[in-house]
């Protein structure tokens, strides 16, 4: 079994996963926007901004997996919660990191600082020689933390 964080975007979904693909080493193996999607009888007429949307991207790091897409922006005329229902701010979760030194903790937590917010900065815990919490510019909660014990 594995567990593959899916993220929603709001039209910035290529320009995340590219930064992500370059912070942490990994590679895009699939990205489709909505416009290459194959007709479908069920499928709205799309404006041409969500057109440029992402339906489905696939990055690639080592042996792990992040999916993402963008969210369809806000249609008025929806009264469901539906693809249509625009972008949501993620809530209840965190992305978790797990590295193996305080530098490369370091060095990804500070990647992901830039325009973003800060919950928690990225230091030394009872359980960890490194770890913290931020939302990047692209509004993903991160936790990056260093799997090494804490020296003694």
């Amino acid at each position: 079994m594995q567990f593959i964080p899916y993220l929603n975007f709001d039209g910035d979904c290529a320009e995340a996963m590219a930064f992500y693909a370059q912070l942490f080493g990994g590679q895009i193996l699939h990205q489709m926007r909505f416009d290459e999607m194959p007709p479908g009888e069920n499928i709205p007429p799309l404006s041409d901004a969500a057109k440029q949307r992402i339906m489905h991207i696939h990055l690639q790091v080592g042996a792990q997996a992040i999916m993402a897409s963008d969210a369809m922006p806000a249609d008025p005329s929806q009264t469901s919660d539906s693809c249509g229902g625009g972008y949501r701010k993620p809530q209840g979760l965190w992305v978790s990191i797990g590295v193996e030194t305080q530098a490369e903790g370091q060095r990804v937590f500070d990647g992901l600082v830039p325009g973003g917010q800060v919950t928690m900065p990225f230091m030394a815990t009872f359980w960890s020689p490194g770890f913290g919490m931020v939302t990047d510019r692209f509004g993903t909660p991160w936790m990056v933390n260093v799997q090494s014990p804490q020296p003694a």
